[in-house]
C-alpha cells in the first residue's frame, strides 16, 4: 500500500479504532460518561484526519474504495451528525446510563458503514458498506427492550431491509451476468446503452427498489413512520439524517458513474418515484397526530425533493447535480437534526414525548425548545431565511431550468400542503398553556440543539460558504452532456 492510499484510509483506520477501543473499554468498566468520552474522542480524531484524506484525493486506496472530494465532504457531515447524536443519547438515556453504553458502539459502526458507502467504487463494496450500516441500524431501533414498540420497529425494519437486499443482490448479479464487471467505473466505461442491455438495466431497477427502500420513496415506505414512531427518539436522528443521506450520496455517485441518465426509461422512471414521494408523503402527514410519524412523512416528501434535483440537474450538468444534492443533504440533515433533537431532548428511554398533543403550549414551558422546533420545521417548509429555504431553492431552479414541469408542479403542490401541517406545529405550541410547569434541558441535548439551530439559520442567511463546500465537495466524472435526455422527462434540447 502506497503513502498515498495509507493517507486516504486514515478516517477508515481511525474510526475503526476508536470502535475498538469503546468495546474494550466497555469490557473493563462499565460506565456510559467514559465510554461517551471515547465516543466523542474517536469521531473528533475522525474529523481531523479528513484534512489530511482531502489532502491526496482523488485515491483509489483498493478496488473497492476511491476516496475523493466527494466522500470527504460526506464524511465530514456524517461525523458532525454522529457527534451530535451522541449528545442526544447522553441525554436520553440520563436516567438508566451504565445500562446502555453498547448503543455508542452501535453509533460508531453505523457511522463506519455510512463512510464506507459514500465511498464505495465497486458493488461488493457497496454491499457491505450498507450491511454494515444496516446490521447495526437493527438493535440501535430495537434498543429499547422494556417497551414493545421499539422491538416491533426492529424487527419490522428487519424483515424488509432483508428484502431490500435480496433485491439489491438480485440486482447487481444480473449487472455482473450481463455486463461482466463490478466496478463502477468498469460499468460506466462500457460504453453500452443501457436500453440495448435489458438484463443490466433490470438490474439497476432491481438496485433502485433497494435504494428505494433505504430512502423510503413511495411505494417503498411503509416501514418508515412504524419505525420512526418506534425507535429511541437519538436512533430516530440517526436513520432520518446519516441513514438516508449515505444512501442518496451513493445513489449520487453509482447512478452518474454508470451513466444511468442515457436510458430515458430509467429517467422517467425515477421522475414518477419522485411526483409519488412528494405527493403520497404530503397528504398522509396531513393525518398524523404523532409529531415522529409527522416527520417520518414529511421525510419521504424530501426524499421526493431530492430525487427531482437529481433528475432535473442531471439533465443540465453533472457538476449541479453534486451541488444540488450535496446542499440539500447538508439542509436536511441539519435540520431534521434539530427536530429531532427536541423531541430527544422532551423524551427519555422510559416515555417518548410523541403525540402533538405534549407539545401544546411548548412556548411557554421552555421557549428555548420551541424556538429551535419552529426553526427546524420553517426550515423543512422551505420558508426564506432557512437553510431548507436555499435547499429547495435548487430543486425549484434546476426543475425550471431543465423544463421539467411535471416534477416542478409536484414540488409546488408537495410544498404548500407541507407548510399547512408545519404550521398547525407551530401554532399548537404558542397556545396558552396557563400555570405550566418548566422544562429543564439536559447540557448535552441543548449542546446539539444550539449547534444545530445555529447552522440552519446561519446557513440559510449566509449560505455561500456551504455552497462553495457543496460546489468543490461531490464531483462525479464528467461526460459530454447529451442534449438527447432532456426529453427524457418533457425538457427541451
Amino acid at each position: 500500500m502506497t503513502a498515498d492510499a495509507f493517507t486516504a484510509l486514515l478516517p477508515f483506520i481511525v474510526l475503526s479504532a476508536a470502535t475498538v477501543a469503546v468495546m474494550l473499554a466497555i469490557a473493563i468498566r462499565r460506565s456510559f460518561r467514559l465510554v461517551f468520552w471515547l465516543t466523542v474522542g474517536g469521531l473528533l480524531a475522525t474529523l481531523s484526519t479528513l484534512p489530511r484524506a482531502l489532502s491526496v484525493a482523488p485515491a483509489r486506496a483498493t478496488d473497492l474504495l476511491l476516496i475523493d472530494a466527494n466522500g470527504v465532504f460526506f464524511h465530514a457531515l456524517f461525523l458532525l451528525a454522529a457527534l451530535a447524536v451522541a449528545l442526544l443519547c447522553l441525554a436520553y438515556f440520563r436516567r438508566r446510563e451504565n445500562e446502555n453504553e453498547e448503543i455508542l458502539v452501535l453509533l460508531l459502526t453505523s457511522t463506519l458503514g455510512a463512510l464506507l458507502l459514500v465511498s464505495s467504487a465497486h458493488l461488493a463494496m457497496f454491499f457491505l458498506g450498507l450491511e454494515v450500516l444496516t446490521i447495526s441500524l437493527f438493535p440501535m431501533i430495537a434498543y429499547s427492550v422494556r417497551a414493545s414498540r421499539p422491538l416491533e420497529a426492529g424487527i419490522k425494519y428487519l424483515m424488509l431491509s432483508g428484502l431490500a437486499s435480496s433485491f439489491l443482490m438480485f440486482g447487481m448479479a444480473l449487472v455482473y451476468g450481463d455486463l461482466g464487471v463490478l466496478s463502477f467505473e468498469q460499468i460506466g466505461a462500457s460504453g453500452l446503452e443501457l436500453e440495448q442491455k435489458p438484463l443490466a438495466l433490470a438490474g439497476l431497477f432491481l438496485i433502485l427498489a433497494a435504494v428505494g427502500f433505504k430512502l423510503s420513496l413511495a411505494p417503498f415506505h411503509l416501514w418508515t413512520p412504524d419505525v420512526y414512531q418506534g425507535a429511541p427518539a437519538p436512533v430516530t436522528a440517526f436513520l432520518a439524517t446519516v441513514s438516508k443521506a449515505s444512501m442518496f450520496a451513493l445513489l449520487l455517485r453509482f447512478f452518474t458513474a454508470v451513466h444511468a441518465e442515457r436510458s430515458e426509461t430509467f429517467l422517467c422512471v425515477l421522475g414518477m418515484l419522485a411526483a409519488a414521494s412528494i405527493l403520497a408523503g404530503n397528504l398522509l402527514a396531513l393525518l398524523q397526530v404523532s409529531l415522529k410519524r409527522l416527520l417520518a412523512y414529511s421525510s419521504i416528501a424530501h426524499m421526493g425533493y431530492l430525487l427531482v434535483g437529481f433528475v432535473a440537474a442531471g439533465l443540465l450538468r453533472r457538476d449541479l447535480q453534486a451541488e444540488t444534492i450535496a446542499f440539500y443533504l447538508a439542509a436536511y440533515t441539519l435540520t431534521s437534526l434539530a427536530a429531532f433533537g427536541v423531541i430527544s431532548a422532551l423524551s427519555d428511554d422510559d416515555r417518548e414525548t410523541d403525540r402533538l398533543s405534549d407539545y401544546a403550549g411548548l412556548f411557554w414551558r421552555s421557549p428555548w425548545l420551541a424556538a429551535v422546533l419552529s426553526l427546524a420545521l420553517l426550515s423543512l417548509a422551505g420558508i426564506p431565511l432557512t437553510v431548507g429555504f436555499v435547499g429547495k431553492f435548487y430543486v425549484f431552479a434546476a426543475g425550471v431550468q431543465a423544463g421539467t414541469w411535471p416534477l416542478v408542479a409536484a414540488v409546488v403542490i408537495g410544498s404548500g400542503i407541507g407548510i399547512y401541517y408545519y404550521l398547525r406545529v407551530v401554532l399548537a405550541m404558542i397556545q396558552p398553556a396557563g400555570a405550566a410547569q418548566r422544562i429543564a434541558l439536559h447540557p448535552a441535548a441543548g449542546a446539539a440543539l444550539g449547534a444545530a439551530a445555529l447552522l440552519v439559520l446561519a446557513a440559510g442567511l449566509f449560505p455561500q460558504p456551504l455552497i462553495d463546500a457543496a460546489a468543490n465537495g461531490p464531483q462525479p466524472p464528467s461526460t459530454a452532456d447529451n442534449p438527447q435526455r432532456l426529453t427524457a422527462m418533457g425538457g427541451n434540447p
